[in-house]
């Protein structure tokens, strides 16, 4: 009783700095279960928090949008496909897309969120103007969401198209053109042909163009059409 005392005594404030120091979501979720206090300690601590990643967790559109729209401060996101499969679909991203902190993410990840069509990702993006990472890798996308990418999001240093096989080279030139700050682009298994990729290179020479073999075989191809002295 004497130790349950002490703990009531604890500020909220100091309550929700220690629940920003829990990694798991699950511990979280639970220390907010435990009283009002602590529940006002939590969403302090959610308010605060600057980063949140729910892979592994089965997460659903209602509770994954309130989540995110309680943390005020959130800079990166990240909800990739858990181990029990996807539960978010366009209608998720479109509550995510309204919540306050959503201008100011610098990184989104989408990774395998096969229930997502470009609807989705397209209400997503044009929020997120000051997206600096974006990996949509295994989902079924195509250059509507390349062309709003690249329309909306100016600062976008990396994305990750792996295993994006709806996507076309109209797509990534769109991206490549109009992304100028873009430093990074993972394609592999995107079926395309090598032709794209060294269009993509004539674009943006500095272009890192990943899996590194392809920008080797790339850096290869380039130099082998260069004239002999």
């Amino acid at each position: 009783m004497e130790g349950g005392n002490e703990i009531e005594r604890l500020p909220v404030d100091l309550l929700a700095h220690i629940f920003t120091l829990l990694e798991s979501f699950k511990d979280f979720a639970q220390a907010s279960g435990v009283c009002k206090k602590w529940r006002k300690g939590a969403r302090r601590s959610l308010a605060r928090r600057e980063r949140l990643i729910f892979t592994g967790y089965r997460m659903d559109n209602d509770s994954t949008a309130r989540l995110v729209s309680c943390a005020y401060s959130l800079r990166e996101l990240d909800i990739s496909r858990s181990c029990w499969g996807c539960q978010i679909t366009d209608n998720g991203l479109y509550k995510i897309s309204l919540a306050k902190c959503v201008g100011n993410l610098t990184s989104i990840s989408l990774w395998g969120m096969s229930g997502i069509t470009d609807q989705g990702v397209i209400q997503l993006v044009m929020k997120a103007r000051s997206l600096r990472h974006l990996n949509v890798g295994g989902t079924f996308i195509t250059d509507e969401s390349l062309s709003a990418i690249a329309a909306n999001c100016p600062l976008l240093k990396a994305i990750v198209l792996w295993c994006c096989r709806h996507v076309t080279e109209a797509g990534l030139l769109m991206v490549v053109s109009k992304c100028r700050k873009l430093e990074s682009i993972n394609v592999w298994g995107v079926r395309l042909p090598m032709d794209c990729f060294m269009g993509l290179l004539a674009i943006k020479p500095a272009l890192q163009i990943k899996p590194v073999t392809l920008h080797q075989s790339l850096a290869g191809a380039a130099g082998a059409s260069l004239p002999v002295a």
